[in-house]
């Protein structure tokens, strides 16, 4: 985007490449690598990611979507509209630890407020190479200062034209300016056996010279484009391939102009692992100009290269790196490689990729690959590759080998390797521990923490290994392994602290212990079993606070040596690891507590009443604690029946019993038959009176069921809703008061309402309608239309029964894996008449 806003005004209409234009722009005049611009979005208080030059969209998915609350540079630069200018990874991390975390590569950050007439817009950011301070970053961000506000004013002309500038949609993904993709041309076919029919794209018909006014044709169109000697054999590969057998080696074939081409057939056998039935597909097929890729002198090498552009596309791969992937090479290429080699799209290669695209330097790493139909993370299964990549302006060069080979041929670079070759970057060691504690703050029980430890320590020091032993009565005993001999274990279980193991004694003496190969280990402890001849281990202590809490082994496949960098950031992990293993026991001592509470104090079953049916579901939140302080009752009240819903603010055992001291004087006021105001009145003041520290919401309802009238109070509840007997179903508009516990002259106003015969009352906590970043609004219309279609029998044949109900309206909150707050509802449908 260069030029003024006026040269500018005719790409106004058109905002998806007014955004592509300014983003390449960005990384055009600029030393930066990746840039990005992020825009409002209908959500409140959310931006998004609107484009993205330099990196592939899927490798920054994290930071796609970003709260202007959160403690990120780009959240700042807009909520504060304030330049932030991050020169390296040093100055990000004490600036924004938890941005720095998440990207631990040494980059510079630069991230700029677009601003409109009256609000800001977005914000312009760029990633270039670090700096040692701030100074050499300012002649960037002066050129980016120019095109935020170039920017700013085109996007002020589209709204200006009626045209308000939000982004919901995924980012646009734009190729750095003078980048190039991978010149290979590539074109991809697919032959369905059953029909005859191929399909092709364009550039397979061009490398071909098959025609291209028709979408489909039969196959003897394409054994027809290559030379006579040639088609028999490409029949048959086709015949074969689509019969089952193995993919055969690539194809050298040429058109019937002599030009050399290179087809390569794709297995479409695929096997269920549970049934061992095999479905048949489309065989799938690709084909390459062999005078420019196949003939280059890659093809020879005896390590596995590929080439990946800045897009994330595949452009080129010899056999010997199809062969280590474990994938056909008409699968991946000229995919985007998380799509054709998906075992590659983990977390930890992800940081491995960033790092090569945003920094000069060479990236090495080891990666798991599984085996077909295995599971990923079985270490057992598959095999250990060493993968280094290799920046360039327009290409990642990617070599991949064995991980036993020599260290020699997996990284040239320099720095520390172990003896198995596994390339340790000091960069990624000093924000390990910063990762690991992020990591552990969403980790509650010891097995969470647990797979915390083996998701982010395993691959950041290679290891195979893990085994965490926790402290009781003097005892350890395993919660978490992997890794080791099926039963090896077993005769650790449950020693004392007198036994002479290093996973012992690394525990009473508090120093970790290091032993480079398993000789060593042998040789310091005459007679201990051992799991393997080769490899080396790491005994380290978990203390939290000075007091003991268990030992963590870590394990190698082969010998190795510990720096002094990796004993320290060991050392300090395990201290990470000791404080989230107390919290954890901590709190499962707790939940435990907190769920008796909860079972005590929920009603066992509600009071059968012949012209009132009931029913109710609690349902715990799947975060923290995951009891809370919702609750709901039915009360015979005189010569009525009072319903009764609340919520207690916060979870654990402190909102359990405030929740339980609530719901018990209710009861008593409602067996008082006093009125709703006077009861809400009087639990308010009691609220206050403990001064628990906590506040609750609450709706009561004392209902007639002979006449159907019921009286309603509400204190800072959601409002009920009515679903009538001809299927109308409204909000019940309810004048109500503040929440309780706040405010001692608190009034609750009694509406009134009436129940015909077959109509439902629903009564809910805010959890079944609240959910983030949308209105509560919207999630009560939601439960009201979803009400209006369960319908209920209340006594009527043909219907669904009041239970039935209940579990149709909450299903969708039972089988959601991510459930931020408790749930209770409680539907009252009055019998069309009684039971017999």
């Amino acid at each position: 985007m260069t030029g003024s806003a006026e040269d500018r005004k005719g790409t106004a209409g058109r905002p998806a490449e007014l955004l592509a234009d300014a983003a390449a722009e960005a990384v055009r005049v600029t030393s930066g690598r990746a840039a990005g611009i992020y825009l409002r979005s209908t959500a409140p208080g959310v931006l998004r990611l609107a484009a993205l030059v330099g990196l592939p969209g899927p490798l920054f998915r994290p930071w796609w979507r970003l709260h202007v609350h959160r403690s990120f540079p780009v959240a700042d630069a807009y909520r504060l509209g304030v330049q932030v200018v991050l020169p390296n990874a040093t100055e990000a991390m004490r600036r924004y630890p938890q941005f720095a975390a998440g990207l631990p590569i040494p980059v510079g950050t630069i991230c700029l407020p677009v601003s409109g007439r009256t609000s800001r817009l977005g914000v312009l950011t760029l990633m270039r190479p670090a700096a040692p301070d701030a100074t050499e970053l300012l002649a960037d961000r002066d050129r980016l200062a120019e095109l935020a506000e170039d920017l700013g004013v085109a996007v002020r002309r589209l709204e200006e034209g009626g045209e308000p500038l939000v982004w919901d949609d995924e980012p646009l993904n734009v190729r750095p300016p003078g980048a190039r993709p991978a010149e290979c041309r590539i074109g991809r076919f697919t032959w369905d056996p059953a029909s005859e029919a191929l399909l092709a794209d364009d550039t397979a018909r061009d490398l071909l010279r098959l025609p291209r006014e028709h979408l489909a044709c039969p196959a003897a169109t394409l054994t027809s484009a290559v030379g006579p000697h040639d088609a028999d054999l490409l029949f048959l590969s086709l015949r074969r391939a689509a019969g089952g057998g193995p993919p055969p080696e690539p194809l050298r074939v040429h058109t019937l102009d002599g030009a050399a081409r290179l087809v390569e057939l794709w297995n479409p056998v695929v096997t269920h692992r549970d049934t061992g039935a095999s479905a048949r597909h489309a065989v799938g097929g690709i084909v390459l100009d062999a005078g420019s890729v196949a003939e280059t002198v890659a093809d020879q090498l005896p390590q596995g290269v590929f080439c990946v552009d800045r897009l994330g596309l595949i452009g080129y791969a010899n056999p010997r790196a199809a062969e280590l992937l474990g994938e056909p090479r008409a699968r991946f290429l000229g995919r985007p490689l998380w799509d054709g080699v998906p075992w590659l799209g983990r977390a930890a290669c992800e940081d491995h990729l960033r790092a090569a695209l945003l920094s000069p330097e060479p990236v090495h790493f080891h990666v798991h690959r599984p085996d077909r139909g295995g599971a990923p993370d079985d270490p057992h299964d598959g095999v250990w590759l060493a993968v280094s990549v290799h920046p360039g302006p327009d290409l990642l060069t990617c070599t991949v080998v064995p991980a036993d080979q020599d260290a020699e041929e997996a990284c040239d670079a320099p720095g520390h390797a172990d003896a198995a070759g596994v390339e340790v970057d000091a960069t990624s060691l000093v924000h390990r521990p910063i990762v690991l504690a992020i990591a552990l703050t969403e980790a509650a029980t010891a097995r969470q923490v647990s797979a915390v430890v083996m998701q982010e320590l395993l691959p950041a020091f290679g290891g195979r290994r893990l085994a965490i032993y926790l402290l009781q009565d003097r005892h350890l005993f395993l919660a978490w392994e992997t890794g080791f001999p099926p039963g090896f274990l077993a005769p650790f279980e449950g020693v004392g602290l007198d036994a002479r193991l290093p996973g012992v004694e690394t525990l009473a003496t508090g120093q970790p212990l290091f032993f480079d190969s398993m000789q060593q280990l042998s040789a310091a402890y005459p007679g201990i079993p051992l799991d393997a001849t080769e490899g080396a281990r790491a005994f380290l202590p978990l203390i939290a606070s000075g007091r003991p809490v268990g030992s963590c082994i870590l394990g190698f496949d082969r010998s190795r040596s510990f720096s002094v960098e990796e004993r320290t950031v060991l050392t300090a992990l395990a201290g990470l690891i000791a404080h989230a293993m107390e919290k954890a026991q901590r709190y499962e001592s707790e939940a435990a507590l907190a769920r008796g509470l909860q079972r005590a104090l929920l009603p066992r079953r509600l009071p059968d009443h012949p012209q009132l049916e009931t029913a109710g579901r609690y349902l715990p939140g799947t975060q923290g604690m995951d009891v809370g302080g919702d609750w709901y009752d039915v009360v015979e009240a005189g010569d009525g029946v009072a319903l009764v819903i609340g919520d207690v603010q916060g979870h654990g055992v402190q909102a359990a019993a405030t929740m339980g001291q609530l719901r018990s004087a209710v009861r008593a006021f409602a067996l008082d038959d006093r009125p709703p105001d006077e009861v809400l009145s009087s639990t308010n003041h009691l609220l206050i009176d403990l001064d628990p520290g906590q506040f609750a919401s609450c709706c009561y309802v004392r209902l007639d069921p002979g006449t159907g009238l019921a009286r309603v109070a509400r204190a800072g509840h959601p409002p009920p809703l009515l679903r009538h007997a001809d299927g109308r179903t409204h909000i019940v508009d309810i004048p109500g008061g503040v929440v309780l516990g706040v405010d001692p002259l608190a009034q609750y106003p009694v509406t009134e309402l009436s129940m015909e015969p077959g109509a439902v009352l629903a009564l809910y906590t805010d959890g079944l309608v609240e959910r983030p970043g949308a209105d509560i609004d919207e999630g009560i219309s939601t439960l009201r239309v979803a009400l209006a279609r369960a319908g209920a029998s209340a006594g009527r044949p043909g219907g669904r029964s009041l239970p039935a109900v209940v579990d149709r309206l909450t299903v969708g909150a039972r089988h959601a894996a991510d459930r931020p707050d408790d749930i209770a509802l409680l539907l009252a449908a009055r019998r069309a008449r009684p039971p017999r």
